[in-house]
């Protein structure tokens, strides 16, 4: 296996404590005989456990070697399957160097490794190779990305030359991207020890849609159309959530990605302390083949913070041009996002009728930078009321149980405990006709 994986060129940029990598080292090791057997098989266990804990986190199943291969495959972000995933495979003296890859690839989908089990006594990777998950559906949080690698898996064992294994990767690179944007929707932000900054996939994404947001059909209509021209390339705005605590303003935006994420939509998660590396963020996505929503949930700023400055020079103003891939969606309860204060009219000034505050310009000035805003309002009561009968039989609870009558009494009670009337309590009452019916 090491003369094999040493034979990799443009996909050989694996880290040496990879499986891969460790695995062909490990049969290498026992060809010289420079280790113990017992040594050997030790580390052969340390590999197969850390092959079931990626197994187990992505939902592999059947064969898990070539489960991993594909995985390794369709993760590998290098400069051809960058260029494929914007343009496709193209003709160029690079792809001689990448079937080379690919028949190495089919080779190590082909590896035996009787003989490695012979030697060491074990037969763990004929399990591997016929392996049953035992797992409940609803708790693949990786349900995304093992469908993709499973499809692809399966495909690629009915390949016969590295060529065929070119056509599948590159028409999966064209079809779906690389690397982690290709494979997850949403991201957070984490900064390592030297500064830098990465991302990190949100594995258990709510798979809420907008049919689910009961009301609310203005607000979802426009947020549509303006994401709708954002995915087709067309002009489209910055936007800004703002209204009433539990009116839905995040269930849309996670609803928004849910639903373009096919057209290539992904959605970067910050928090206004990493405000900072906004410019960071952007220059890593700016040149990938999607179209990136960074999301901003509750937006607002006291008095005192200053962070909101960043986020005005990433929107528009700093010298370098926001890329045409991303877009800021941000929710607030606040409609100026910044805390206002009397003091902030102390510095008003009175010219021919016209009046005007320095301060209250800049705090205005942020939101103005949003081309579009849209209000979420708290549902009057018989608005209220229709959420609650329309979630509770959502959830189950039929006319024979509670008529709507009972539904809309029962719901008032509890509103009046301290929920209000919004969505959110609307919801909250659904949930709790569950655990009483």
């Amino acid at each position: 296996m090491n003369e094999i994986v040493s034979n990799l060129l443009v996909y050989g940029s694996l880290p040496e404590d990879s499986i891969l990598w460790q695995l062909a080292d490990i049969c290498e090791k026992l060809k010289d005989g420079t280790e113990t057997k017992a040594a050997l098989r030790g580390r052969v266990f340390h590999q197969v456990k850390n092959l079931l804990t990626v197994a187990t986190d992505y939902a592999f199943d059947k064969n898990l070697w070539h489960n991993y291969l594909t995985f390794l495959l369709i993760t590998n972000e290098n400069p051809f399957s960058l260029v494929c995933e914007k343009m496709g495979a193209q003709e160029g003296t690079v792809n001689n160097f990448v079937t080379h890859d690919f028949d190495m690839f089919k080779e190590l989908f082909d590896y035996d490794f009787s003989w490695l089990e012979k030697e060491l006594s074990i037969d763990c990777f004929t399990q591997l190779t016929r392996y049953q998950a035992i797992r409940k559906k609803e708790l693949m949080y990786n349900k995304n990305v093992s469908e993709k690698v499973r499809t692809l898996s399966e495909k690629l064992e009915t390949a016969e030359s590295g060529a065929d294994f070119f056509q599948y990767v590159t028409e999966f690179y064209k079809d779906y991207g690389v690397g982690m944007f290709g494979l997850n929707k949403a991201f957070r932000i984490a900064e390592n020890k030297d500064g830098s900054i990465r991302f990190l996939p949100i594995n258990n994404m709510d798979t809420v849609m907008l049919d689910d947001l009961i009301g609310y059909e203005l607000q979802k209509k426009k947020l549509v159309e303006n994401t709708q021209a954002f995915c087709d390339g067309k002009a489209a705005n910055n936007v800004l959530l703002f209204g009433d605590s539990g009116t839905g303003k995040s269930t849309s935006i996670k609803a928004i990605v849910n639903q373009f994420y096919p057209q290539g939509l992904r959605m970067i998660e910050i928090y206004k302390h990493q405000f900072k590396d906004l410019s960071t963020i952007i220059a890593q996505i700016k040149n990938r083949n999607y179209k990136f929503i960074i999301y901003m949930d509750d937006l607002s700023f006291e008095e005192f913070e200053i962070e909101y400055k960043f986020l005005k020079a990433v929107i528009e103003g700093g010298v370098e041009t926001k890329p045409d891939n991303v877009l800021i969606y941000a929710t607030s309860n606040r409609r100026h996002l910044i805390k206002e204060t009397w003091k902030d009219r102390e510095d008003m000034e009175h010219s021919e009728d016209l009046h005007r505050s320095d301060t209250m310009e800049e705090k205005l000035s942020l939101v103005n930078r949003f081309g579009l805003s849209i209000f979420y309002a708290k549902p009057n009561k018989e608005g209220f009321n229709e959420m609650a009968v329309a979630l509770a039989r959502r959830a189950g609870i039929t006319p024979e149980v509670m008529t709507d009558e009972e539904i809309c009494y029962e719901a008032n009670r509890f509103e009046m405990r301290g929920g209000g009337l919004s969505g959110r309590t609307a919801q909250q009452f659904a949930n709790y006709l569950l655990t009483i019916k």
